[in-house]
């Protein structure tokens, strides 16, 4: 088990109460995230800046 950076672009237009749960599904292709914080939104755009911590096996 290894714990590894993972920083990610994502289109946040999703409503408040599903966006955790995107964000998540999404880091989970690199491995369990542990913790996660979007970092920088690009207004124009939509898109969010997500820096994570995942665990991998």
């Amino acid at each position: 088990m290894t714990i590894e950076p993972v920083e990610i672009e994502m289109d946040i237009t999703a409503a408040p109460r599903e966006l955790a749960t995107a964000i998540e599904l999404k880091l989970q292709e690199w491995g369990e995230p542990l913790r996660w914080a979007i970092t920088a939104v690009d207004r124009e755009t939509n898109i969010a800046q997500i820096e994570a911590i995942v665990i991998k096996e």
